[in-house]
């Protein structure tokens, strides 16, 4: 800290004026620094970033969504257009948590025993680390906004296939612990181009 916003008040109200005319946006800020840099501009859509880290202190490793413990919401977004689409459980990897307004629609809802870690610099916690809980939080949903739509998503890693580390370890969709992240982000894809409603 301070974490500043990525964009200048003139770029954020272009896009906010650009979605609102009928564009597609799909805002994706990860975990502190990337929450801290985005924050702003999902604020201009009125979603509440939070500059943090969020674990589940029940299990270490990644976060599971599922339909059927109500963490991954059942949605036009997660049933997709027919049986094929539809999807019942995903894998995030940390990310951040955020605090939705009453016209967003969410996809991913952290349950409790998800705390939400704010530090004063990324991945250095300690005894002065506030801590706050995430229960009822969201880490991704969707909203329209005048004639355009938004997404946000407060975790980045579900939406890649990549190896990470010297050991090469599968994470994001690669990862065996996320066979339906691909479709998630499909389904995502088709409601930000109309073809999903």
């Amino acid at each position: 800290m301070p974490n500043p916003s990525a964009f200048t008040d003139k770029e954020i109200n272009v896009i906010k004026e650009w979605v609102h005319e009928g564009g597609s946006l799909f805002l994706i800020a990860d975990h502190m620094p990337m929450a801290g840099a985005a924050e702003d501009l999902g604020a201009a859509f009125d979603f509440e970033f939070t500059n943090g880290f969020v674990l589940d202190t029940a299990r270490r490793g990644p976060a599971i969504f599922k339909i059927e413990d109500g963490t991954l919401i059942k949605s036009g977004i997660t049933e997709g257009r027919n049986s094929k689409e539809s999807v019942e459980q995903v894998a995030s990897f940390t990310g951040q948590a955020i605090k939705l307004p009453s016209d967003a629609t969410p996809i991913l809802s952290f349950s409790k025993g998800y705390v939400n870690l704010l530090p004063d610099t990324a991945w250095v916690f300690d005894q002065t680390t506030r801590i706050q809980s995430a229960e009822g939080w969201s880490q991704g949903a969707y909203k329209k906004y005048g004639k355009g739509r938004v997404v946000v998503s407060g975790e980045a890693a579900m939406f890649t296939a990549q190896l990470a580390g010297p050991n090469k370890t599968k994470m994001g969709m690669s990862n065996q612990i996320a066979p339906e992240n691909y479709q998630l982000l499909l389904n995502i894809v088709h409601w930000l181009d109309g073809k999903l409603e």
